[in-house]
């Protein structure tokens, strides 16, 4: 149970207007007003290649972190094999039955936190995604999982790159993103070694490495929220740029800009407007006959 659990929710988060034409200012601002209710959420699964002994990678761990408390909510095959009973290494024997158990604890969660707003990293489609998830729990189960609606999931990359330009980070973009905003944790994995470690049963490990990531989520929108730089490969001029105006002392300066150009205009307005004091009209100059020219021509 989270703590901001029994909080009620206010009407405009229940109904969206969705993300399609929200800017990035309205994106980030939307979730900076409903921070109390962002979730971070990322998993860890088998080889996401035909390797597998079925169609679709099986889900090892699931971590979900709160955005404001950090307390972190996990699902796990080691956390439910312990549970029961099960040794190490009879989890293979149990794969099915284990499994099922995670996205039934994973989806009773969901449940209860539809409304929330889903922080994650390319969770996007049937591969490694919502969707992923969704079809193990209807394998496996045989129910439908409840959905998350796609405007309540912002995908954390997508609002970095809308920042500081699509090719702003180096792929692979969550390691080189970490590297640069503080360095790797000891704990985090990258994908392959992930799989290993799944193939090997080393699932401590493995939950390990998927909180540290959502930790590192909780990090870089909290940067984005609140202003503070995301160090990038590559640099973004016209980033740079909109973080000098968005300055304060740029703001004040453009003020008194404004209104110095507002008394300015005033000042010449009135100084056309003025008229001058009325003159007499200057009398109309009259030819002037010389004595001669007045006298009658003789014959």
């Amino acid at each position: 149970m989270l703590p901001h659990e029994s909080r009620q929710f206010p009407s405009w988060l229940i109904f969206d207007v969705g993300q399609i034409n929200m800017t990035l200012k309205e994106k980030l601002k939307r979730l900076r007003d409903a921070q109390d209710n962002i979730l971070l959420v990322h998993y860890s699964c088998q080889s996401l290649n035909d390797s597998n002994e079925g169609f679709s990678a099986r889900i090892s761990s699931i971590a979900v972190t709160h955005f404001v408390t950090s307390v972190t909510n996990s699902f796990s095959i080691h956390l439910v094999a312990e549970r029961k009973k099960i040794k190490k290494e009879d989890i293979v024997a149990h794969y099915d039955e284990l499994e099922a158990e995670l996205l039934t604890e994973f989806y009773d969660f969901v449940r209860q936190r539809l409304q929330h707003f889903w922080i994650h990293w390319n969770m996007s489609n049937s591969v490694f995604g919502f969707e992923a998830l969704a079809h193990r729990y209807s394998v496996l189960t045989g129910n439908e999982a409840p959905v998350i609606d796609d405007e309540k999931k912002f995908n954390l990359i997508e609002l970095v790159s809308a920042k500081y330009g699509k090719n702003s980070v180096d792929d692979p973009k969550m390691k080189n993103l970490m590297t640069t905003n503080g360095g790797l944790h000891r704990d985090w994995l990258d994908g392959k070694q992930e799989s290993e470690c799944f193939s090997s049963r080393e699932f401590v490990r493995l939950h390990k490495s998927t909180i540290t990531k959502t930790y590192f989520f909780g990090s870089i929108l909290s940067r984005l929220l609140f202003g503070k730089r995301i160090r990038t490969n590559h640099d973004n001029w016209k980033e740079k740029i909109e973080m000098v105006l968005e300055h304060p002392l740029a703001k004040v300066l453009g003020l008194i800009s404004v209104f110095f150009t507002i008394y300015t205009t005033i000042i010449f307005i009135v100084g056309q407007t003025k008229t001058e004091p009325n003159k007499a009209p200057e009398p109309t100059p009259t030819a002037v006959t010389s004595p001669a020219a007045q006298e009658p021509r003789r014959p």
